[in-house]
């Protein structure tokens, strides 16, 4: 079980670094081929939407035919998708349907890899090892970034090639290693509206699901436009920029490991309150950047407010969804998703427009949904209410 479990970890690393992986990647392809600068914006928000709206079709084809085929089905499709964006950078059109590919095929992998893993374990263990896929997750996304730029510094191929590769020998490892589980319940199909989510609506959790997507939202905005300014305000590289996120990324572990464990029951909205005035200080820094430390200053107080934000948000809206935790997690997903795919196309674009100006109106935009937070605790509609009448 422990192998099969370091194994699927690998995958949801995987899957995750390849997302962050094009990060600081992208903007250079788009620039130096003569691309429109929004199409940075679009080429991540369709990888967002290919997965969004094909992980329920895997989910449920997960179920019919096993985990097991899935997982090496995804992992095949997801080396496909690095290889094409390696080979056809001058070709637009192409690097559109490869990210199309590795969308389809990351909700694939991830469909399955939650599936089997509620299948090996039972629920006394499950959080845990769900716990150890977050985490996986959370490493793809710091790591991802950061050797995207590294490996780009030597050539922007290098850092899909190799990302292809390793896919292909975790497919190797996966077929000899992984034994399709004994079938104990449904894989995640993460539904594009889960069933019964219109009735968390009615309550004050819908602020929580609101404040998901902002916080979202504005991160994807600046994921997908802060390489774009810098290279405008500093003519900062892909190296440079790898460099900048891995130390956000380890601003993003200490919150997860230090400060969130100091929150207490009770305390979460003010907590978030701050998380946003955290965030909205860091956007309003970038547009004065004038050096690399300065970029990377900004960069890391955004980060730490951002994470805070999103760390706190999910434990508070488990607390408030009255026993519905699976379907208040599925609705969360969804509205994190809607701003991975508007934040990035909306972003780029505006950046064509005013540049700079944009961060002064993500930061707006942070103080603003501190709004939702304050509606949510003069609310008196709790589905708490609910669960403790029913008790």
């Amino acid at each position: 079980m422990k192998k099969a479990i370091l194994l699927l970890m690998s995958v949801q690393f995987f899957v995750y670094l390849g997302f962050g992986i094009i990060i600081p990647i992208l903007p250079e392809v788009v620039l130096q081929q003569g691309f429109s600068e929004v199409h940075v914006g679009g080429l991540l928000t369709v990888y967002a939407l290919a997965s969004f709206f094909t992980a329920p079709l895997w989910g449920a084809l997960s179920d019919r035919t096993g985990r097991k085929k899935l997982i090496l089905t995804g992992l095949i499709g997801f080396s496909l998708s690095f290889f094409l964006f390696a080979l056809f950078m001058d070709n637009l059109p192409l690097l559109y349907v490869s990210r199309i590919v590795g969308g389809v095929f990351s909700g694939a992998l991830y469909t399955a890899v939650t599936g089997f893993v509620a299948d090996m374990t039972d629920e006394e263990n499950r959080n845990k090892y769900m716990g150890l896929l977050g985490m996986s997750i959370g490493l793809g996304f710091i790591f991802g970034p950061a050797i995207g730029g590294v490996l780009g510094h030597f050539s922007l191929q290098a850092p899909f090639i190799g990302s292809g590769i390793l896919t292909l020998l975790l497919l190797i490892y996966a077929s000899i290693i992984l034994k399709e589980p004994e079938r104990r319940g449904e894989a995640n199909k993460r539904a594009i509206l889960p069933k019964g989510g219109a009735t968390l609506w009615q309550y004050r959790i819908r602020n929580l699901f609101l404040m998901s997507f902002m916080v979202t939202f504005v991160l994807a905005g600046l994921e997908s436009t802060f390489q774009l300014f810098q290279i405008d305000k500093i003519e900062i590289t892909p190296l440079q920029l790898g460099y900048l996120f891995m130390a956000s990324g380890f601003v993003d572990a200490a919150i997860q490991g230090g400060v969130v464990r100091r929150v207490k029951n009770g305390s979460e909205t003010k907590w978030i309150i701050g998380a946003q005035i955290v965030t909205a200080i860091g956007l309003l820094l970038i547009p004065f950047t004038s050096n690399l430390f300065w970029a990377g200053f900004a960069l890391s107080v955004f980060t730490g407010g951002n994470a805070l934000a999103r760390t706190v948000l999910v434990s508070l809206t488990s607390k408030e969804a009255g026993g519905k935790y699976g379907t208040a997690a599925g609705m969360t997903y969804s509205m994190d998703n809607m701003g991975r795919i508007i934040g990035p196309l909306l972003f780029t674009w505006l950046f064509t427009q005013e540049a700079g100006n944009i961060y002064f109106l993500s930061a707006t935009l942070a103080v603003l949904s501190i709004i939702l937070i304050i509606l949510f605790g003069k609310s008196s509609k709790s589905l708490r209410n609910l669960e403790a009448s029913a008790e």
